[in-house]
């Protein structure tokens, strides 16, 4: 890019900053006429940019016009260089033309720059020499043409600075061009040197490698030789040692001909060993055989006893005088002895009532009436939980050899049903009642029968029967209370067994499963208060325990269920009758109560006749307990009753239901087997 050229009216500013200002003492010389004043009003138009240019370096010029006279066509000469003047007007006086003349003639041109060579530099004007002759300050065409001239030379001064410069360029640009080529060749030779570097640095890399592998190889070779030396060594202590082997060998080489000799007897008396073992496994199947035979004649033998007990059992029990209760007068429940005397359990029961209604012709009070009534087995109010177990432990694990059990516990409110079905507060293994301590018994004698081949699953679930509706007494969360929707249906097309729509079937292997079943099925279960008892169960509750068994090695299976039945209160309506606001609802649910209970009767009857209908589907009750009702069933009755004098009406009542059930006999039961 060239650099830009000065203008040259700024050199002559610049040149005009330099020089001494112009301006002289005011001119005395005399202008007369309006023609001088114009003249010089045209001549201050014709040098109006240079006082413009002027203007910075102080104050303006004042010309002094002279009143001298002077020829009237005189003219200025022109310099070559210089611009010419303006042409003065011919028709001026005198004095005007006198005083422009005599200023022309003082102006004189100024000394052209001689021309320089090409290749040398102007030398720039001596501003600071010897100084021109000064021109008067009235002498503006003077000073105009010597700046002309001063502008000339910087021009000629610039052209030669401009060729210079031109010149410098190029030699700039051939520079260049030396300076890429030169940068091309360098970087060449860079990677030529790097290339040379790097094969150098292989080569020592290498020649490294190739000294650390001598030293490796020599150290190897000297591991060798020592290795050599070694196993020179060692031939020769192998050398002595197969010296001894063959000795050695020689040596067994004798044994074992002696220790042929001993194995042909030893294998004769392996074969007689075999023989035995043959024997003894023949035997031990023959025995095992026998073992099963003889569970199968223990199940056979054990539901006859039963059978012989009867299919349909009824026991009694009274409960104890509790805390608070009046004592009952003497003689008002007897407990005869049995046929063996006081040792044999007590199979009868006499109440004595007094009835104060009758009389004799006399006026006076008739004698008490006694009434006799004879179960299977009758428990005193002394008797315990342990003790009542006991006498029904062979019938449930008639459960386990696949024969439906059901259990019942009948009486009126407060005749200690729950009691004798579940037992008394928890923690407390004496009160503990029929459920907990039936499951623990089948589970200790399903561990037993584990030992002989046979494998065993319960399936517990809980329901009550209220009002002729079921509910499940395991509900929990947001199922609580949804009774209504459990019903009793088939478990599947032309299956005999029945199970309860969304009831809970809980698996179950221990006495602590158990426990939490029969607490949570306490806080469900419907209760009401009635005239007879503080807290009276108003429902049927109905334990049911599904058992699976089944022998792999026999092929044997067998399945039955186990019930355990606390039925509600079977008070008469007017004694259970509960005042207040809920006086109808208690009479509904005793209604439906007594309707279950009759249902129940009805059913034990029809069995007993060999009816062709049983009324199975009239109850709720009935209908899901029918399975262990019928022919192949072992059934058992409790039937609980107060020792008040003042519940005796009722005691009485329970106590002829249970002598009518005691009467029934069903057929013969029936193992669940495939």
């Amino acid at each position: 890019m060239e650099p830009q050229q000065r203008s040259p009216l700024l050199e002559v500013k610049g040149n005009l900053e330099l020089k001494r200002p112009l301006v002289k003492p005011p001119s005395r010389l005399p202008l007369s006429g309006s023609r001088c004043k114009r003249r010089l009003d045209q001549m201050e138009d014709v040098l109006e940019p240079e006082k413009k240019r002027t203007r910075g370096l102080g104050t303006v010029t004042k010309f002094a016009i002279s009143h001298h006279r002077a020829p009237v066509g005189t003219t200025v000469p022109q310099t070559q260089g210089q611009a010419a003047a303006p042409k003065v007007p011919k028709k001026t006086g005198p004095r005007c033309s006198t005083a422009v003349a005599s200023v022309l003639k003082n102006q004189k041109a100024a000394p052209a720059a001689p021309a320089q060579k090409p290749g040398t530099t102007a030398a720039p004007p001596k501003l600071g020499g010897k100084k021109p002759s000064k021109r008067p300050g009235w002498d503006l065409k003077g000073q105009l043409s010597d700046l002309n001239a001063e502008l000339k030379c910087y021009r000629e001064r610039t052209q030669t600075l401009d060729q210079e410069n031109q010149q410098l360029r190029d030699q700039l640009r051939e520079a260049q061009q030396q300076a890429t080529a030169l940068g091309a060749e360098r970087r060449t030779l860079e990677g030529e040197l790097a290339r040379v570097r790097a094969q150098a640095e292989q080569g020592q890399q290498e020649l490294g490698n190739l000294s650390a592998r001598v030293l490796e190889l020599e150290e190897r070779l000297g591991t060798q030789e020592g290795l050599v030396q070694e196993l020179q060594k060692e031939q020769l202590g192998l050398q002595a040692e197969r010296r001894e082997l063959t000795t050695r060998l020689e040596e067994q080489e004798r044994r074992l001909q002696t220790s042929e000799a001993a194995l042909s007897g030893s294998q004769a008396e392996v074969a007689s060993l075999r023989q035995e073992t043959a024997a003894q496994a023949t035997l031990l199947a023959e025995r095992g055989e026998r073992l099963h035979g003889l569970e199968m004649e223990r199940r056979r033998l054990h539901n006859q006893l039963q059978e012989l007990k009867g299919n349909i059992r009824v026991f009694c029990r009274v409960r104890p005088v509790l805390p608070g209760e009046p004592t009952p007068p003497p003689g008002f429940l007897l407990f005869p002895s049995g046929p063996a005397g006081p040792s044999d359990p007590p199979t009868h029961v006499s109440v004595l009532r007094c009835d104060e209604r009758r009389g004799t012709l006399s006026g006076a009070p008739a004698p008490p009436t006694r009434h006799d009534f004879s179960f299977d087995r009758v428990f005193p109010p002394g008797s315990g939980q342990d003790e009542v177990f006991e006498e029904i432990a062979m019938l449930v694990q008639s459960a386990l050899d696949g024969y439906p059990v059901c259990i019942f516990a009948y009486g009126q409110t407060g005749s200690g049903k729950t009691f004798t079905m579940e037992g008394g507060p928890a923690g407390d293994p004496q009160a503990e009642g029929l459920i907990p301590r039936a499951l623990r018994h089948l589970f200790s004698i399903a561990q037993e029968l584990s030992g002989q081949g046979w494998t065993y699953s319960f399936v517990a679930s809980y329901v009550e029967i209220y009002n002729e509706t079921v509910r499940d007494l395991l509900a929990t969360g947001t199922r609580k209370g949804q009774g209504g929707e459990c019903e009793i249906r088939r478990a599947g097309p032309g299956s005999e067994e029945l199970t309860v729509t969304n009831a809970r079937y809980v698996p179950v292997s221990c006495e602590k499963e158990v426990e939490t079943l029969l607490l949570l099925a306490r806080q469900n279960r419907a209760v009401a208060r009635t005239a007879q008892n503080e807290r009276s169960s108003r429902s049927h509750s109905v334990f049911q325990l599904q058992i699976s068994g089944e022998h792999a090695g026999r092929g044997v299976q067998c399945a039955a269920p186990l019930n355990l039945v606390d039925l509600a209160g079977s008070e008469r309506l007017d004694p259970g009758l509960a005042l207040g606001p809920g006086e109808r609802e208690r009479l509904r649910e005793t209604q439906a109560i007594n309707s279950s209970l009759s249902t129940l009767g009805l059913v034990i009857m029809a069995l007993s006749n060999k009816e062709s209908h049983v009324p199975y589907r009239n109850s709720k009750l009935t209908y899901l307990l029918q399975n262990s009702l019928g022919g192949s069933a072992k059934m058992l009755m409790f039937v609980n009753i107060s020792p008040l004098e003042e519940n005796v009406s009722e005691s009485l009542n329970s106590l002829r239901f249970a002598s009518k059930v005691n009467q029934c006999v069903i057929g013969t039961a029936q193992a669940n087997r495939k």
